[in-house]
């Protein structure tokens, strides 16, 4: 796991400061070892950087990597799991190989089988590819966007990074995007290639870059969800093929040279992840789960705790407090990079920093909600969705609502933000309206999701909070063959009338206590509205209304009466706003600050 960084320059010469200015803000994507290259050709020139965090052959693996002509040079975050398979075929073709680290993979790969060779990556991955005799870089996301990858085109030059904070520094400007910043208001998040910098642009899952030395792009699309074909598959069929894909996805994805643990939930996914860790692991599997002090709000860690005993796991649960929660906020925001507002970052953070202490490598149960049709929006009251989908005309009457009140919406931005906020639908409606005819409804709202609020908040909030303490997150439900099997399955296999990941369940009944696996699902809560109040929100209405964010993108006199207002009854308008105010203070203001890891959040607005 690591942090990549780069450019590509059409006249001029990329420098090693540069490089280093970029590869500096994701030390803690890889705080183990730095490495830089640059190749000059004709009035142009080529730049990558790679920070390091060791999980495949320790003792070599230093990026970046060449192949024995120097034709090639790679640099790579994250991990190819298939990489023993892919090496052995390559091996037996004649390529040689100059170490045992999986990235080393995906460039023979690419030397051997050219583009074709996406496909054929098993894993999550962003890399950056050089091929000297074409003067051609390529920039390549996973499939399903588990790892981050951002570029900006400028006039004279294309940067490149795993983080939005390693190009702020190159950039002639930075500014906010509107249509990203309405977004995040209305989704808590932004989706698509624009980002919340304007100029900024997301790698999109499954795509594949080709930039010339001239600056000019190619887009390839290597894989994508809408080419999942429904199938009619009995229980039984389905059951058997399931017992043979998650045995080899498990297989792949337990290959390390450090140790590995679990984040576990009082869920069902977690708790899966739980049986399948433990059946390929002699020792403990060392397990984290978070509770809350001092709230009405029920945590999941009596159940986690339980479904810990059952398996043998070695155990650590942390309970939260309010201030243990809000001092977090100010490295959550920092951390996430893109502005998104997740509560569950913070306790997400939390549980990063304790493995961090143990562990590099921690499993989590991301994705087994949009892969198998968990979350209870996936099974609405027909009347519901009837007027939904009236109402709001394309898009399915899924994922409609705005997160704030209309209400104070209208009232708490300025004017030339209003179109952007009414407009905040419109990536759900080009998902919903690019997926096939032949689909249930069902498995057009999966896809929605996959391609929004999975790779532009879940998965953000994994990659980004663990590699903020320099931990890698691998989530096996995210796995590409995993997805397909589970969007291509019948919805009388996934839902029924009062359940989600009915499939799953029922798969792990062999395992898990029915009783755990059928209970009614909670979420992972944040109980933020019943600790927003007293002596913090008095501190938060003296600085909010003047942050600089706020009074340029809002009206500070309605900020003002939204805080003397009932703060639990408005606490994600609240929260919103905060944490605007604080990332535009870190990424706008002083983008050279670093939180560290217990701020007082009021300190940094």
């Amino acid at each position: 796991m690591c942090g990549i960084a780069g450019q590509v320059l059409s006249s001029g010469v990329v420098t090693e400061s540069a490089l280093a200015s970029m590869s500096s803000r994701l030390t803690h994507r890889g705080p183990e070892d730095t490495g830089f290259y640059i190749h000059h050709h004709g009035s142009g020139s080529f730049g990558i950087a790679h920070t390091r965090l060791a999980i495949i052959d320790l003792a070599g693996g230093h990026q970046p990597i060449f192949d024995a002509a120097k034709r090639y040079a790679i640099v790579c975050n994250g991990e190819i799991y298939n990489f023993p398979e892919l090496r052995a075929e390559l091996e037996a073709r004649g390529q040689k190989f100059s170490c045992d680290s999986d990235s080393e993979v995906a460039l023979q790969a690419y030397a051997a089988w050219g583009r074709a060779s996406f496909k054929r990556l098993n894993g999550m991955f962003a890399f950056a590819l050089y091929d000297h005799q074409q003067r051609e870089l390529w920039l390549v996301r996973d499939r399903l966007g588990i790892k981050p990858l951002y570029y900006a085109v400028l006039p004279d030059r294309v940067l490149f990074g795993s983080e939005l904070k390693a190009l702020l520094p190159q950039m002639p400007k930075v500014d906010v995007s509107e249509a990203a910043l309405a977004q995040y208001f209305q989704n808590q998040h932004s989706s698509g290639e624009d980002t919340i910098v304007r100029g900024i642009r997301r790698v999109l899952p499954g795509e594949a870059l080709r930039i010339d030395a001239d600056l000019r792009i190619e887009r390839h699309r290597y894989w994508s969800a809408l080419d999942v074909q429904p199938r009619q598959l009995s229980e039984a069929d389905a059951l058997a093929e399931w017992d043979a894909l998650i045995d080899q996805v498990m297989r792949e994805h337990v290959r390390s040279d450090v140790p590995y643990g679990l984040f576990l939930s009082g869920g069902v996914d977690s708790a899966v992840l739980l049986a399948l860790l433990s059946q390929r692991q002699r020792e403990p599997i060392r397990t984290y789960s978070i509770g809350y002090a001092d709230v009405q709000m029920r945590d999941e860690l009596d159940q986690a705790g339980m479904i810990a005993q059952r398996f043998g796991a070695l155990h650590t649960p942390i309970r939260l407090t309010r201030q243990a929660v809000f001092h977090r906020l100010p490295r959550a925001v920092w951390a996430a990079d893109d502005l998104m507002r997740d509560y569950a970052c913070l306790p997400t953070l939390a549980l990063a920093e304790a493995a961090s202490h143990d562990l590099k490598v921690i499993f989590s149960g991301e994705g087994g909600d949009e892969a198998f049709a968990g979350y209870g929006r996936y099974r609405p009251d027909w009347s519901e969705r009837l007027y939904k989908s009236i109402r709001f005309p394309g898009s399915g009457g899924f994922r409609v609502r705005g997160e704030l009140d209309a209400a104070w919406t209208r009232r708490l931005f300025i004017p030339e933000l209003q179109p952007y906020l009414a407009a905040h639908r419109a990536p759900v409606i080009t998902a919903w309206g690019s997926t096939p005819r032949q689909w249930s409804e069902l498995q057009r709202r999966q896809y929605t999701d996959l391609v929004t609020n999975l790779p532009d908040d879940l998965l953000v909030k994994s990659d980004r909070m663990l590699m903020s303490w320099s931990v890698e997150g691998r989530v096996p439900f995210v796995d590409h063959r995993v997805v397909e099997f589970g969007l291509s399955l019948p919805d009388s296999l996934k839902v029924s009338r009062s359940a989600g990941k009915v499939f799953i369940k029922r798969w792990a009944e062999r395992y898990i206590p029915r009783d755990h696996l059928w209970q009614p699902k909670r979420g992972f809560h944040v109980p933020v509205g019943e600790w927003l109040n007293g002596e913090f929100v008095r501190g938060l209405a003296d600085r909010l209304p003047n942050s600089e964010a706020i009074r340029r993108w809002c009206q500070p006199q309605a900020v003002r009466e939204l805080l003397a207002g009932d703060t639990a009854l408005r606490s994600r308008e609240i929260w919103s706003l905060m944490q605007f105010a604080i990332w535009h203070r870190l990424f706008i203001e002083r983008p050279d600050q670093r939180p560290g890891a217990d701020e007082d959040p009021l300190a940094w607005i």
